[in-house]
């Protein structure tokens, strides 16, 4: 891989916690996977969104500045690169689809002072799917707590992601639509993404199509 740092991004049910583990085995890449089956609130939002949402990103920007802020900072001698299943801005995106106006103003204020420590990809992968069949991936997974996520919030999630990205103009992004390809078990569609992640991009966004 010729990037040092790669961030995959994608709404829940994308497929970029399977594509970043798959990555890191196969190029000897340092493996940074979001933990979140173990936060309490996460299920408790599912089923009281409005209630829970506030603890919820809170919790989530405390763990995964933890996180990142720990694994970047060390370097791991005997690995080429690493790779994430997320991106630190996430938490803003969530944030801003799930809080009300006065809680998001303070979020926010708290996600700009932690977010500045923070180093960035040096290509972030975003992995488009439609809605129908991130709820098709979200039920084939079994979690539980998942089942009950709506098509209105998949949707307002992705919607965010694409504001996200329109405002980017120092990073390189790379927008892979995945609808017509399979890349966990169809080896020639796993190489095609390998192929165009490991290109030499410019500073803006690139879309492909495969």
């Amino acid at each position: 891989m010729r990037h040092n740092f790669i961030a995959i991004e994608g709404t829940i049910g994308a497929g970029k916690t399977s594509l970043a583990t798959k990555i890191a085995e196969d190029y000897n890449g340092k493996l940074i996977l979001e933990q979140f089956d173990d936060n309490p609130f996460l299920p408790k939002f599912y089923k009281e969104g409005e209630k829970y949402a506030f603890p919820l990103e809170l919790s989530f920007l405390a763990e995964r500045y933890q996180q990142l802020s720990t694994q970047l900072s060390s370097q791991d001698l005997f690995k080429n690169f690493t790779i994430s299943d997320y991106l630190f801005n996430k938490s803003l995106i969530f944030a801003q689809k799930t809080l009300s106006d006065d809680l998001f103003g303070l979020y926010g204020k708290l996600f700009s002072i932690i977010n500045a420590s923070i180093p960035k990809p040096d290509l972030l992968v975003y992995l488009y799917l439609d809605v129908d069949k991130l709820k098709d991936n979200i039920r084939k997974r079994g979690r539980e707590y998942e089942q009950s996520i709506a098509y209105d919030y998949l949707d307002a999630i992705q919607q965010g992601y694409f504001e996200f990205i329109r405002q980017q103009q120092n990073m390189r992004i790379l927008i892979v639509d995945t609808n017509n390809i399979d890349f966990v078990k169809n080896t020639d569609d796993y190489k095609k993404i390998i192929d165009l992640i490991d290109q030499d991009y410019p500073v803006g966004i690139h879309k492909r199509v495969l």
